[in-house]
């Protein structure tokens, strides 16, 4: 399936793109280069080959949430510039 100029003209139309007469005939020439490998592509026997929806495995890669101990509040608080009631204390903006 060759691609012609004026289907070239009218894709950068459509992509808002200016192209000049010689991109145009690259532009053809790339394209239609690209869609006789597509049709290579389909040349290949692919009755056995089970559809994919995925190229790799899905899977969750979350971990299990796990209790653990913390840092105690009076370490986490030891370099705050501001703290008051155990909270750290910002700016008010409104």
């Amino acid at each position: 399936m060759a691609i012609s100029e004026k289907q070239v003209e009218q894709v950068a139309y459509l992509a808002r793109l200016k192209i000049t007469e010689q991109e145009k005939q690259l532009f053809a020439q790339q394209l239609t280069a690209i869609l006789e490998y597509v049709e290579k592509l389909n040349e290949l026997n692919t009755e056995q080959v089970e559809p994919l929806h995925h190229i790799l495995p899905i899977y969750n890669v979350f971990r299990d949430d796990v209790v653990q101990p913390s840092v105690a509040r009076e370490e986490i608080l030891a370099n705050a510039p501001l703290v008051e009631e155990g909270q750290f204390k910002v700016p008010r903006i409104i």
